[in-house]
């Protein structure tokens, strides 16, 4: 289960921003942060990186860079 989550969290981190524009650092950067607090936000629609948003201050640090570049 937890694999598909997070192959979920990928594919959805990809299409929130665009699969050319984000890097494998960058993915791996938020993956644990995900795992965290958005495991159960539903892929799509830029659902992922507005719960990353909303979690912002305690993310890491690497990750808060990522929601700052790809966010809103």
């Amino acid at each position: 289960m937890r694999f598909v989550a997070t192959a979920s969290f990928l594919t959805a981190l990809l299409m929130a921003v665009g699969a050319s524009a984000q890097t494998a650092a960058e993915q791996k950067a938020c993956k644990a942060d995900f795992e965290k607090y958005c495991s159960g936000v539903l892929p799509g629609g830029g659902r992922v990186i507005a719960c990353l948003e909303k979690q912002k201050e305690k993310l890491s640090p690497a990750c808060q860079k990522v929601v700052e570049t790809y966010g809103k």
